[in-house]
């Protein structure tokens, strides 16, 4: 019970963490019909922007700051780059954001090098919060899912309650009609680009000093993100919710089963032959096996169900 209970709550933890991640990228698709290659940068950015403030200001004002910074540079990316290069298709567009991605992790190197930074928890936050049996539980693992479960609260309010909601929704179905009233549906397009890049900086923020922060985790966190997206359906953000649930729940938990198909055929009685050459795949374990799980659920849900589990549109 004890191991399950810590685990479940790392798993909701670092859930939430990736639906942060994939909601301004399914906003983003939704809005512009582009998967953004370089959306994990933004994450990473966050991190290392939110590690140089803390060493001047402080974690609590990084807090703030570095998502407002990734913001704006997201809004000039949109303004300067993907709306210059929208006129040569979808193609164009994305070979910009996948040469982005490269340009900024080259530009991590040479500013922040290629080792990890100490970005490290704030003093104020590096407690137990609570014990669970025998296990003391971290208080910024709940502070992380503090931060995004109210992220999703306000994502949920502006969109439904608010006039930019109604108007962001409006420009993805009708842009224009939404034109043809008098709003500048360009900029609309350029606010859901930042808005999506200052999600993904506020993950970093909360994610790189949890986790790492290295030049490589935009690469390592990149494709998770993109199996989400896939599985929870392109474009629903509902659908990117249950998927980040369910993506670290198979990621946190398998990585803690070392049972492998031998194992479990001896349980319950079956003989495998040892002098066949699938030996070795018998002996593979669930947490050996773990990197690679998301990927065979994504692979199973594009053949059971292209559009993922909500998604209204195929990619």
């Amino acid at each position: 019970m004890e191991f399950f209970l810590v685990t479940l709550l790392n798993s909701l933890s670092y859930g939430l963490l990736l639906f942060m991640l994939s909601s301004g990228l399914t906003l983003i698709f939704s809005m512009m019909g582009v998967l953004n290659f370089a959306h994990a940068s933004f994450y990473m950015l966050g991190a290392y922007f939110a590690y140089q403030t803390s060493t001047y200001v402080g974690f609590w004002p990084a807090l703030v700051i570095a998502p407002l910074v990734v913001a704006g540079l997201g809004a000039l990316t949109e303004r300067y780059g993907l709306r210059t290069v929208h006129k040569y298709g979808h193609v164009a567009e994305l070979l910009f954001t996948f040469g982005l991605a490269y340009i900024i992790e080259e530009v991590v190197h040479l500013i922040w090098g290629r080792a990890p930074v100490p970005y490290r928890i704030p003093e104020i936050l590096d407690f137990s919060a609570f014990s669970i049996f025998s296990t003391q539980y971290p208080a910024y693992r709940v502070f992380m899912m503090l931060i995004s479960v109210a992220m999703l609260v306000a994502l949920y309010l502006v969109l439904t309650r608010t006039r930019i909601g109604m108007i962001i929704q409006a420009s993805l179905s009708h842009p224009d009609m939404v034109q043809a009233l008098g709003h500048n549906v360009p900029t609309v397009f350029m606010l859901v680009f930042a808005g999506g890049a200052a999600l993904a900086g506020l993950a970093g923020v909360i994610g790189g000093n949890a986790f790492v922060t290295e030049p490589g985790m935009a690469v390592s966190v990149g494709t998770i993100v993109f199996v989400v997206v896939v599985f929870g359906g392109m474009g629903s953000l509902a659908g990117a919710f249950i998927a980040s649930l369910i993506i670290g729940a198979v990621q946190t938990f398998s990585v803690a089963f070392d049972y492998s198909l031998l194992s479990l055929f001896g349980t319950i009685g079956i003989k495998v032959n040892t002098e066949s050459g699938w030996m070795e795949l018998w002996k593979v374990t669930i947490a050996q096996a773990a990197p690679v799980l998301p990927y065979l659920l994504m692979v199973a849900m594009l053949i059971v169900r292209p559009k993922g589990l909500m998604g209204t549109r195929e990619g």
